[in-house]
C-alpha cells in the first residue's frame, strides 16, 4: 500500500512574516490519518483551525491566504510546497501570527524542518486526485495573455514559463519542466527564492507590505541587475521559484495530484482558479489509491522512506 505520511515528532521555527514584518512562531506536529494539513491560529483568544482546501483560499494578492471566518494565515505557499515535495498528508501547524515566516525566501528551510522531525508512514492509503480530462483557465490576450492547465498524466510534472522584461531575468532560463518521478524536489526546486524589484518593494512598504523582506530572504533587483552579493542559487532560479509556488498553491487542493500542470505567466490567483475549475467538473477527476507500490513507480520513487517498511492493511 502507498501509505499516508505525517511527522515522527514535532519541530519548531521562529521567523518574521515577509509582508507583516511580525515575529511568528511555528510548531509543526504529527496528525492522525485523514486529518489533512491544518493551520491553527493559537494566538487568538480561542484557537481557530483552518483546514487547507481550494475553497479556504480567500486572497491571492502577492501570496496565498487561507481563512476560516475572520481567522487568516497569509503566505502559506512555501510551506505547502515543502509538504507537497515531501509527500506530507497529515500535519498540524500551530502559528502565533497571521503570516507564515518567510525564513530564507524559499522552501528549503521548511524541508529541513520536516525532515529533521522525521517522516512516518501511517496505516491508511494515500489518496490522490487523478486528472482524467484537461481543464484550463485563461486571462487576457495577445501580449497580456496568461494561462494555466491541468492535463492527464501518470505521475506529477509541472512546466512553467515566465515573461519578464528585465535584463537580470531575461538573461536566465525562463522555462522549466520538473517531474516528481525523475527529479529531486529538495535539490532542484526547494532552494529557489522569492524575488522582487526595488521599485516595487518601495511602493509595497509605503502601503504597509514587504516589511519583513530583504536581501537575506529574497532575490532583489534594481532596474538592471541582481543586488544579492551571492548571486543566484540556480541559473534559472526565477522560474524555478514559480514552480515552487505552483506546487504549494496546488497542494491547497488537500490531496496530491496525478496530472501535468503547465502554465504561462500564472500566479497565485490563477492557480487557485484552476483548482476551482477542476473541482467544478466532476467528470474531470477521480480519487485513487494504490494498494501495490509497484503500480505507480513515478509517484512512489521520491516518497519512499529508506529503511521504513510500508504498513499493510490492518497494521
Amino acid at each position: 500500500m502507498l501509505a499516508q505520511r505525517t511527522l515522527k515528532s514535532l519541530t519548531k521555527a521562529v521567523g518574521v512574516g515577509l509582508h507583516s514584518g511580525q515575529r511568528v512562531e511555528l510548531t509543526l506536529r504529527p496528525a492522525p490519518p485523514d486529518t489533512g494539513i491544518v493551520f491553527r491560529r493559537v494566538d487568538l483568544p480561542q484557537p481557530v483551525d483552518i483546514v487547507i482546501s481550494a475553497q479556504a483560499v480567500t486572497d491571492t494578492r502577492l501570496a496565498s491566504t487561507i481563512s476560516n471566518g475572520s481567522a487568516k494565515v497569509h503566505t502559506v505557499e512555501h510551506l505547502m510546497s515543502a509538504c507537497a515535495g515531501l509527500g506530507i498528508d497529515n500535519l498540524y501547524i500551530d502559528i502565533t501570527a497571521e503570516e507564515v515566516p518567510i525564513l530564507d525566501g524559499s522552501a528549503s528551510s521548511f524541508v529541513f524542518l520536516l525532515q529533521s522531525a522525521g517522516i512516518a508512514l501511517q496505516a491508511a492509503p494515500k489518496r490522490f486526485i487523478r486528472v482524467i480530462k484537461p481543464v484550463e483557465v485563461r486571462e487576457g490576450d495577445g501580449a497580456n495573455v496568461k494561462w494555466a492547465r491541468l492535463s492527464p498524466y501518470e505521475g506529477y510534472k509541472l512546466s512553467f514559463e515566465i515573461d519578464f522584461d528585465h535584463p537580470a531575468v531575461d538573461s536566465t532560463g525562463q522555462r522549466v519542466e520538473f517531474d516528481m518521478g525523475s527529479g529531486s524536489y529538495t535539490r532542484d526546486i526547494a532552494r529557489a527564492r522569492t524575488f522582487g524589484f526595488t521599485k516595487d518593494v518601495e511602493m509595497m512598504r509605503a502601503n504597509g507590505l514587504a516589511l519583513g523582506g530583504g536581501l537575506d530572504n529574497a532575490i532583489v533587483m534594481d532596474d538592471y541587475k541582481v543586488l544579492n552579493s551571492e548571486g543566484l542559487r540556480y541559473n534559472d532560479e526565477f522560474v524555478k521559484h514559480k514552480i515552487l509556488d505552483a506546487m504549494g498553491d496546488l497542494y491547497l487542493l488537500g490531496k496530491p495530484l496525478l496530472a501535468a500542470y503547465s502554465a504561462f505567466r500564472s500566479g497565485h490567483a490563477m492557480n487557485n482558479k484552476l483548482l476551482r475549475e477542476l473541482l467544478s467538473h466532476k467528470d474531470a477527476y477521480e480519487v485513487v489509491t494504490f494498494e501495490d507500490e509497484k503500480a505507480h513507480p513515478k509517484v512512489l520513487r521520491p516518497w519512499r522512506v529508506p529503511g521504513s517498511p510500508l504498513p499493510t492493511a490492518g497494521f
